[in-house]
């Protein structure tokens, strides 16, 4: 967690030749702009300029300046490039000229809504993602193709599994870039893996998700092949998500990785009382109008209702066919949402997830009965007569569209 100070003086001493200013787009897509050192002080204080019209879903050519400061705290040395010379990359805030957080800032959004949470509830959200990913061949070009890398299933090993040495790549280059990897392994598709993470606060466990997909792809690039987070690359097979871990601590309790939840004091409440219902029952009842958010392409609804994929609104103890799940555990309690998958933008994903765990609690929502039966079954679902997700992103932009709850957390956003 590096002061402004303490990057300066690091990119003198440390021989740091270009910095890297990080942003997203709207739709989470990580885009950057280099600088040399001697630029870095004058980024700092009054931001480096971009256009954005250039970047997608930000703004037209008449109202096209905008500018990046860095995060100091999200200094990460690129361990890929040369070590004479080092490159280094730093997450940024947008602002307009006039000073103001950019509105369209997915990155700033999400700050805000931590802010909010721990203001005016008292707590912040510890956040895991489990993110898959398919790994296939190029073709002679060089080109992607759909031939996957391997022809091993859940949980195989070598020979089968032709991935283990590049998920290990991936873990130690995480490391080296100080983020910690909990789990890996090869998942149910030809070709297809998981890495897991450790809790961290909300913020973090974006950035962290972001880098990842960053370092996936440079890896599979560099062993000649190409890293695919589309929710459904081969029809039939089981598709990629990214389930989102959930569990919350007081706020001020400490910093970096923790799996804390228990027993905190809840806005208004005037004593303590288990919060974890209220959290569940806030996603519960804003799910169908932020998927949307969590399920940003057409083939998003491929995915959703097979290969242990949820398509019903319900939730369920251990049940891993529900869109939320309680695991068991040996600790503090968690929910899993099970229907994100890698293409949303994380940062927009966690602030409509926050805003509706604020609403949860404030205004005491629990959800409905849970369900321990087999949803995967459609037969029995249809018979428990659960309501369905959006089935289209036709029809999920529409349920957005009209949401006031939407429309609350993200403005004037443009669908």
């Amino acid at each position: 967690m590096y002061t402004q100070e303490e990057v300066l003086d690091f990119v003198q001493e440390e021989d740091v030749k270009f910095i890297r200013l990080a942003f997203f787009d709207i739709a989470g897509k990580q885009k950057n702009i280099s600088i040399m050192p001697t630029e870095l002080e004058r980024a700092f204080n009054e931001g480096i300029a971009i256009d954005a019209s250039g970047v997608l879903g930000f703004e037209g050519p008449e109202k096209s300046d905008l500018f990046l400061l860095p995060d100091p705290s999200t200094l990460a040395i690129i361990p890929w490039r040369p070590m004479t010379g080092k490159v280094v990359r730093m997450f940024c805030d947008i602002q307009t000229p006039d000073g103001q957080a950019y509105k369209k800032d997915s990155r700033s959004l999400l700050k805000a809504a931590c802010q909010r949470l721990k203001k005016e509830c008292g707590i912040e959200l510890m956040v895991g993602t489990e993110v898959e990913f398919y790994l296939f061949k190029l073709d002679e070009k060089g080109e992607p193709t759909k031939v996957p890398f391997d022809r091993a299933s859940y949980m195989d090993i070598a020979p089968e599994d032709h991935g283990e040495n590049i998920r290990r790549d991936i873990c130690f280059t995480l490391e080296q870039m100080g983020i910690t990897p909990e789990a890996s392994h090869h998942e149910e598709g030809p070709g297809q893996n998981e890495i897991d993470f450790r809790y961290s606060d909300a913020l973090t466990a974006a950035d962290n998700v972001s880098t990842f997909k960053w370092i996936v792809n440079t890896k599979a690039a560099s062993n000649g092949l190409y890293a695919d987070f589309s929710p459904k690359p081969l029809a039939g097979e089981a598709g990629n998500g990214m389930h989102i871990n959930i569990s919350y601590r007081k706020a001020g309790a400490g910093s970096g990785v923790a799996r804390a939840a228990g027993n905190v004091a809840s806005a208004g409440a005037g004593r303590d009382e288990e919060l974890l219902p209220y959290l569940l029952g806030g996603i519960y009842k804003y799910i169908e109008e932020i998927t949307y958010f969590l399920n940003p392409s057409e083939n998003s609804y491929n995915r959703l209702g097979s290969s242990k994929a949820p398509k019903y609104v319900s939730w369920g103890r251990e049940n891993r066919s529900a869109l939320i799940r309680l695991p068991a555990t040996k600790g503090s309690a968690r929910l899993e949402l099970r229907s994100p998958d890698p293409l949303c933008n994380i940062y927009l994903a966690l602030t409509l997830i926050i805003n509706a765990v604020i609403e949860g609690i404030q205004n005491k929502i629990k959800a409905p009965a849970s369900t321990e039966e087999n949803l995967f079954d459609n037969k029995v679902a249809a018979r428990l007569g659960f309501k369905t997700l959006p089935q289209s992103l036709e029809e999920a932009r529409e349920i957005a569209e009209k949401s006031t709850f939407v429309k609350a957390v993200l403005g004037d956003f443009e669908f």
